[in-house]
């Protein structure tokens, strides 16, 4: 128990500084994201700015993360119901998980009804001397507040009562396997009821949309899509499951029906999921312009910088004159100030006919571009000098984008270069010797001992790129111009705008999650499609 203690103390500092600096600010712009706000908090207004950001799918996607939370929690019972099984913990825990749970929520309430009384000391104080003494008269009353003061002394009273039975369970209950089971309780009763609230709130606001669309004579039709889209999603899962348990089958027979009764669910859940794009077209039209730009951003560089990199890793690895140089040559763009290197590709790739990239299409008898001015899809502008029509659908990436592109792919190509020398270093020379003697060309090496080899290091890259694109924006904010601002505007872009320019805070942060949503997705999509497939040796 005293280990224990002593790693808490010592972690304390850190835990500290990313709630204060982490966890908080993301939970700040949850609670501002509720709300309507413009340089001050408004009223509160629930799902308001996610209905208008992505319409009714805000629901299906807040009933998805409650049923969740059930989820997680079955698996964590299950879990203790093993150990238990094996006698490595009691139900015992069960009493002091509550009571963990119920400090942490309590805490959490205390914050809620703190932080309107904090945040309304700016209209307290307005027509009034702006004095420091002021300002801490009004922040003593704030925390002093009664619903504050009553909800503080609770989460205080379950604070010591859970150091009390923590103690007396420390006195009595010494080993590891316990402190964990602890842990499992407390965070099974804590999913259990953060996922029960959020399945009440959701609930509530469904039957407040109703309300308000009784009183205007329309129907909003959010039960009909919730439950067609989420019967299509548990239709999909369960063909994907079936889908994977045909190869275990030892007769065709069965494995052909398990395949077949995939298809069906399949083919079922795309049935009932093709509600889904009449629920995106109801939502922002700029939102989905942004996704679109940010996908094309996405597919446009973080291959080319994959590819390019590793390439770049095998032939620096090599060991020839001046590699080190090289080596230092390729990395100094991501290391070189985001604003300054924007500012001089924005300036390379001018539509004046004095610049650079100009100059040189005209050396070569070529008509000059408008680069990154140019709104125009590349493969309209193709099809254009080919001399046939393309559809709006496949105008793709506008030449401008593709500009800021090139870019990133100049910018990013050292780093990860850097990453997979690296990971080259750490790859045995005996096995590409031994492959080597056995016959094996400088191909097969590469492809059956190399390439796998670098699986985790691509798997980090291809993580890291991915999450880098959505999140894009310094050099983008720096090299977009007027005539092309709407189609080169990504997701991060479109948040900034709507804080900083149009001072919508609450809808802004409405849409910060939803990225953040996004993100979290793609990471566990290349976790489960690209993580399994990553070979550690």
């Amino acid at each position: 128990m005293r280990e224990y203690f002593t790693a808490y103390l010592m972690i304390a500092p850190a835990t500290i500084l990313i709630f204060t600096f982490g966890i908080f600010p993301v939970g700040f712009a949850l609670y501002v994201s509720l709300h309507k706000w413009r340089i001050k908090r408004g009223d509160f207004k629930g799902l308001l700015n996610y209905t208008r950001a992505i319409d009714n799918l805000i629901y299906v996607l807040l009933f998805a993360l409650a049923i969740g939370a059930v989820v997680a929690v079955y698996l964590l019972l299950r879990r203790i119901v093993k150990r238990v099984q094996n006698g490595e913990g009691s139900w015992l825990l069960v009493f002091p998980g509550a009571l963990f749970a119920g400090t942490a929520i309590t805490f959490l309430r205390w914050t809620v009804l703190l932080l309107p009384e904090v945040l309304d000391i700016g209209n307290k104080i307005w027509g009034l001397e702006k004095t420091r003494e002021l300002f801490n008269q009004l922040l003593r009353e704030a925390f002093r507040a009664p619903q504050v003061y009553a909800a503080w002394w609770i989460f205080v009273g379950l604070a010591l009562v859970s150091v009390v039975v923590f103690a007396f369970w420390g006195r009595f209950f010494r080993t590891g396997q316990n402190l964990d089971q602890l842990s499992d309780f407390t965070i099974a009763w804590l999913t259990l009821v953060l996922g029960t609230g959020l399945a009440w709130f959701t609930y509530s606001e469904v039957v407040k949309a109703y309300q308000v669309a009784f009183e205007a004579g329309t129907d909003p039709g959010i039960w009909p899509q919730v439950i067609t889209i989420g019967s299509g999603v548990i239709l999909l899962g369960a063909g994907w499951k079936v889908w994977q348990s045909a190869t275990g089958q030892d007769s065709n027979w069965a494995f052909a029906g398990r395949l077949l009764g995939a298809l069906g669910l399949l083919v079922g859940a795309w049935l009932l999921i093709g509600e889904l794009p009449v629920v995106m077209a109801s939502g922002d039209e700029d939102l989905w312009k942004g996704l679109k730009v940010t996908i094309f951003y996405s597919l446009g560089t973080v291959p080319f910088q994959l590819v390019f990199s590793l390439i770049l890793a095998i032939l620096l690895f090599q060991e020839f004159w001046g590699s080190d140089f090289f080596r230092i040559m390729f990395f100094l763009p991501y290391v070189t100030p985001t604003v300054a290197s924007a500012a001089v590709f924005k300036q390379l790739f001018s539509n004046r006919y004095q610049a650079p990239l100009n100059q040189l299409l005209l050396a070569l008898n070529l008509e000059p571009q408008q680069w990154i001015r140019e709104p125009q899809g590349i493969f309209s502008m193709l099809g254009e000098t080919m001399g046939f029509a393309v559809p709006d659908w496949a105008a793709g990436p506008s030449m401008a984008l593709v500009v800021i592109m090139i870019y990133s792919i100049w910018t990013y190509v050292g780093y990860d270069t850097v990453i997979y020398l690296a990971g080259l270093g750490n790859i045995s020379t005996e096995l590409i010797e031994a492959a080597e003697i056995d016959g094996a060309g400088k191909w097969e090496v590469f492809r059956h001992i190399t390439f796998p080899l670098l699986s985790p290091t691509t798997y980090f890259l291809s993580l890291i790129a991915i999450i880098g694109t959505f999140k894009a924006f310094g050099h983008i904010w720096v090299m977009r111009q007027q005539e092309a601002i709407g189609t080169v505007d990504t997701f991060s872009v479109m948040v900034f705008t709507e804080f900083f320019e149009k001072l919508r805070y609450g809808y802004a942060s409405a849409l910060a999650f939803v990225l953040f949503a996004i993100i979290l997705s793609l990471t566990y999509i290349n976790n489960k499609v690209q993580g399994s497939k990553v070979f550690y040796g």
